[in-house]
């Protein structure tokens, strides 16, 4: 990194000190996985069990494939907190901002899938074997986002993908709701909850940045946005197929379900055009002008791609839950 990223990266983190009680939650102060299931200390435990079991049940297929995906994605977190250490910029002495905010955020979405995975062993619908052997998997085989060590890139991606993070975990709490699965419901909401204020912090990241490095981050902003946002569980797979079959298959389900469609990368993306107001940064070279013509344009091309895109129906059977019988 040279002297001016360095000093770019030194100037945000005096302002992620200060951020950081706006960013994340006291622990002491905070939800864990306990809260939302069954006590195994109560007498009132398997009867509890036994309640959210049949409610279960009357879960669909696809459903279950999106929670299990959605699961395995949030406990691959040591992949995602070593890629943050990893970046350029940041002092790994563990007194700095950067550190702070990294192991504050790893311990807050350490809790997801802690709290996903209890509740999928307790459901009684999934082969945990199986689900535990494409968890091993996608920490084993990691992922290539494009963002390499750099900052600048990696803040984008965060930024777009807390946030569709966010709209997953929402809309299958909404789901969850929808099919009298209140606890599911709770469960999911308040994760999407945690993922929006992520979200906030790494957008404040970006904003930052371009006050100081307007056509750096244009540019960067730009390259993540040509090389697409990929998934980060992109390489999920299952015992005996290939590296990142699976993710096809649970992608699509994810898009028949609308928990997360293509039209919600484009909003996402306008969204993150009009927060940044891209289209009044000043002080742009030619090519940071470049840069933000093609940004600008962006949306309305793959918003005409998405309207065109047909998800086609599956009859897939993963073996994290079996045979199909809807």
């Amino acid at each position: 990194m040279d002297g001016s990223r360095l000093e770019v990266m030194n100037h945000v983190e005096n302002f992620v000190e200060k951020s950081l009680s706006k960013f994340l939650r006291p622990v002491d102060q905070n939800w864990q996985p306990a809260d939302f299931l069954p006590d195994s200390r109560s007498a009132s435990f398997f009867d509890e069990v036994r309640s959210l079991q049949e409610r279960a049940r009357e879960l669909a297929y696809d459903f279950w494939a999106v929670l299990i995906g959605d699961t395995i994605t949030e406990e691959a977190l040591p992949t995602y907190e070593s890629w943050l250490v990893g970046m350029e910029g940041v002092n790994q002495d563990g007194r700095g901002g950067w550190t702070r905010w990294i192991r504050g955020w790893t311990a807050e979405e350490n809790r997801h899938g802690d709290l996903l995975n209890k509740y999928l062993y307790l459901s009684g619908r999934v082969d945990m074997r199986q689900v535990e052997i494409s968890t091993q998997y996608l920490l084993s085989d990691g992922f290539e986002i494009g963002t390499g060590a750099d900052p600048y890139r990696n803040f984008v991606y965060t930024s777009f993908q807390e946030m569709a993070t966010l709209i997953s975990h929402k809309r299958v709490g909404d789901i969850a709701k929808a099919q009298d699965n209140p606890e599911l419901a709770r469960i999911c909401n308040k994760i999407a909850a945690d993922e929006g204020r992520h979200a906030h912090a790494y957008q404040s990241f970006v904003t930052k940045i371009l006050e100081v490095d307007p056509n750096e981050m244009m540019l960067a902003f730009a390259d993540m946005m040509k090389k697409k946002i990929v998934m980060p569980a992109h390489y999920l797979r299952e015992l005996g197929v290939d590296l990142g079959s699976t993710f096809s298959h649970f992608s699509e389900a994810a898009q028949r379900l609308g928990v997360y469609t293509a039209t919600d990368y484009v909003d996402i993306l306008e969204s993150l055009l009009t927060l940044w107001s891209i289209d009044k940064v000043p002080d742009l070279n030619e090519a940071g002008e470049r840069a933000r013509d093609y940004l600008m344009k962006l949306p309305d091309r793959l918003r005409r791609v998405s309207e065109r895109l047909k998800i086609p129906e599956s009859n897939y059977e993963y073996s994290w839950i079996g045979v199909r019988t809807d």
